[in-house]
């Protein structure tokens, strides 16, 4: 019997490691999950992840062979406001719960993103390049992988970049905007990598079950910009929705922002690629699978 304990198990990524690991069950496999959010519900333990002595004794109570982090505050724009409440849950979070893996010998996976980046660069970012987060999200998710380091006994960091899945996401709202919009504005001159929280939850899977540890990039294969992005969700979809390309200095004109986006956040995902036979999907392919789900 194979115990995992998920944080954030409402978040697009727990969701889609819900339906990832009910493929290993239904194929025999012995898992059992202890699903964790700050809400208690249906088959749901209620977690503060910033409450060392709650996440202690929760998993002294369970003991788990893995714990898998997807528990963050993501808004980034709210992170520049809530500095402490961002700086509890995106660090203070991965380090209770890295304190509490070590003692009952569990594996961690951290969740982490590509703001760890100043985003200034002109090629794909590797691990070994140095992070440098110039916004509360970047400074303090950085903050959380540090801790994880410092205390964790066996981890991987997987950073991550654009997802999308069942949930609020950037596909669904340019797929709601196409509803009352003939036009609408994206930005054009922010670059990345799309990434389906399927695809995620499918190299979360495949690590867990090795002794791969370390930091990982984890985004779908290829790149493109937002608005280009935009053009692809509309054209699969069918709407007849036109995008209006604007640069970022436009867009924040028209819609004040606080934080400070990456313009370049192309992730590398060359230590999967080195140590492991795993592939992410590209990111026209995964967004295919993800629309003719979401629009069946």
């Amino acid at each position: 019997m194979r115990k995992i304990l998920i944080t954030g198990c409402n978040g697009q990524l727990g969701r889609a490691l819900n339906t990832e690991y009910q493929k290993e069950i239904e194929a025999g496999s012995k898992v059992e999950f202890i699903r964790t959010d700050v809400a208690e519900g249906e088959g749901i333990t209620a977690l503060d992840i910033t409450d060392v002595d709650a996440v202690l004794t929760l998993v002294r109570e369970t003991q788990p062979d893995v714990i898998i982090n997807c528990a963050a505050h993501t808004n980034v724009d709210k992170c520049e406001e809530q500095w402490d409440l961002a700086y509890k849950i995106n660090a203070i979070g991965p380090r209770n719960l890295s304190i509490a893996a070590a003692e009952v010998d569990a594996k961690l996976i951290q969740v982490s993103t590509d703001y760890v980046f100043e985003g200034n660069g002109t090629r794909p970012y590797t691990e070994f390049d140095l992070p440098n987060p110039v916004s509360a999200y970047g400074k303090t998710k950085l903050e959380g992988e540090n801790f994880v380091k410092a205390f964790a006994k066996k981890y991987f960091i997987l950073r991550t970049a654009w997802l999308y899945g069942d949930g609020h996401n950037f596909v669904k709202t340019m797929l709601r905007l196409a509803e009352n919009h003939d036009e609408v504005s994206v930005v054009c001159d922010q670059k990345g990598s799309p990434t389906s929280a399927v695809e995620l939850a499918k190299m979360v899977h495949y690590l867990e079950r090795t002794e791969n540890y370390g930091v990982f990039h984890a985004t779908c294969e290829g790149d493109t910009n937002w608005a280009e992005f935009a053009e692809t969700v509309f054209a699969k979809a069918g709407t007849g929705t036109k995008v209006k390309r604007v640069t970022s200095e436009e867009y924040a004109a028209m819609n004040p922002a606080s934080a400070k986006r990456p313009a370049y956040s192309i992730l590398d995902n060359y230590m999967l690629r080195l140590t492991s036979d795993f592939k992410m999907a590209d990111w026209k392919d995964a967004l295919d699978v993800y629309l003719s789900e979401l629009l069946k």
